[in-house]
C-alpha cells in the first residue's frame, strides 16, 4: 500500500539526514519502493522555480504562487503516479512548509494558502508528516556551522532571514501540529540522530 510521507521543519533542524535514513530503512526492512524528492523542486520546472524562489527576493505574494505552481507540477508528475503504482513517496516539504514560510513568516492569509491547497491537490495529502522542532537560535548556529564546513558564500532568500521570522515559522509548524494531530508529528530535534530517527521509525512502522 502507497505511503505519502513529508518533513519539515525550520532550516536546520537536520531533516535531510532524518528523511535519508528513514528511505535507507524502509527500503531494507520492508521492501518498499521509496522514492524521495523535495519542494520546491522535485521536477525540471520545479527546480527552475526553486532557483527563482531562492535566488530572488519575490514579492511575499509572487512567492506562494510559484510555490504552488512548481507544487502542481510535482504532484502531477511525480507524486501522484508513484502512489498510484503502490510505492511510497518520502518529500523534504511540502504544503505544510507554506503554511509556515508565507502565512507564519511572511504574514499571508491562512485562507489563501488553504484555497490553493485544495485548488493544486485536492485528492493528495500526507499519511504522516514529521517536524522536527528545535529552537530557532539553536538552528541558525546549526546553519552557521553548516555553512563554514561547507564553505558555502551565498545563501538564499530564507537564509538571509533573522530570528524572529524563524520563531514566526516554528509557531506555525506548532499550531499546525494541533491543528492536525492525526497527521502532523513534533519531532524533538534536540537529540541525538540516532534517538530522532527511532522516534520517527516507531511511526512509520505504525503506517505499513
Amino acid at each position: 500500500m502507497s505511503k505519502f510521507i513529508t518533513f519539515e521543519g525550520i532550516d536546520g533542524v537536520g531533516k535531510t539526514t532524518q528523511l535519508n535514513l528513514l528511505i535507507e530503512r524502509l527500503a531494507v526492512e520492508c521492501g518498499v519502493t521509496v522514492h524521495t524528492t523535495r519542494e520546491p523542486g522535485g521536477t525540471p520546472l520545479g527546480e527552475t522555480l526553486r532557483s527563482l524562489v531562492l535566488g530572488h527576493s519575490l514579492d511575499s505574494v509572487s512567492e506562494l504562487l510559484l510555490m504552488f505552481a512548481a507544487r502542481r507540477e510535482h504532484v502531477v508528475q511525480r507524486i501522484e503516479p508513484h502512489l498510484q503504482k503502490g510505492e511510497w513517496v518520502v518529500s523534504d516539504r511540502f504544503s505544510d512548509a507554506s503554511l509556515a514560510y508565507q502565512v507564519g513568516g511572511r504574514g499571508l492569509k491562512r485562507e489563501w494558502v488553504n484555497t490553493l491547497m485544495e485548488w493544486v491537490h485536492p485528492n493528495t495529502y500526507p499519511d504522516a508528516t514529521f517536524i522536527l522542532d528545535l529552537n530557532e537560535e539553536i538552528a541558525w548556529q546549526r546553519r552557521q556551522q553548516r555553512s563554514k564546513a561547507t564553505q558555502q558564500t551565498t545563501t538564499d532568500t530564507f537564509e538571509k532571514q533573522n530570528q524572529e521570522f524563524y520563531s514566526r515559522v516554528r509557531q506555525m509548524y506548532l499550531q499546525l501540529a494541533r491543528d492536525y494531530a492525526n497527521r502532523v508529528h513534533i519531532i524533538d530535534a534536540n537529540r541525538s540522530i540516532e534517538a530522532i530517527h527511532e522516534h520517527i521509525w516507531s511511526i512509520t512502522a505504525g503506517l505499513s
